[in-house]
């Protein structure tokens, strides 16, 4: 049974930016699919960015694109987000997620999680 601890959350000014780190638990993480979701405050569950289990794949949502970058690194059993000029929207619960499933696959479909990293956006 796969674990994955999501670490590098924090607070960051408008504009500015920082990186996510997903640390998964056995090298069973290097078969599966990778995202990053993330919960708003007030708001539902959204998807952020996937890249399939070789790596070579990657789709990110349209209003991440050209300033987040999803990246892993299987020897490691790591995957990561660096996230670039950061918007006070984009505050909130940052969750790294894995499994068996499409690059475009919905949250439902992915079979383990992390308990979620804090991102504060302020300005």
């Amino acid at each position: 049974q796969m674990q994955l601890v999501e670490s590098g959350g924090g607070v960051v000014q408008a504009g500015g930016s920082l990186n996510l780190s997903c640390a998964a638990s056995d090298a069973t993480f290097g078969q599966y699919t990778v995202a990053w979701f993330r919960q708003p405050p007030t708001a539902e569950r959204e998807f952020v960015a996937a890249i399939k289990s070789s790596g070579m794949s990657r789709f990110y949502s349209g209003f991440v694109r050209g300033r987040f970058t999803i990246a892993r690194d299987n020897a490691k059993n790591r995957a990561y987000l660096l996230m670039n000029n950061l918007k006070t929207e984009e505050t909130g619960i940052y969750y790294c997620a894995a499994g068996d499933v499409a690059l475009r696959a919905p949250g439902r479909e992915y079979e383990y999680w992390g308990q979620g990293t804090q991102v504060t956006v302020s300005s």
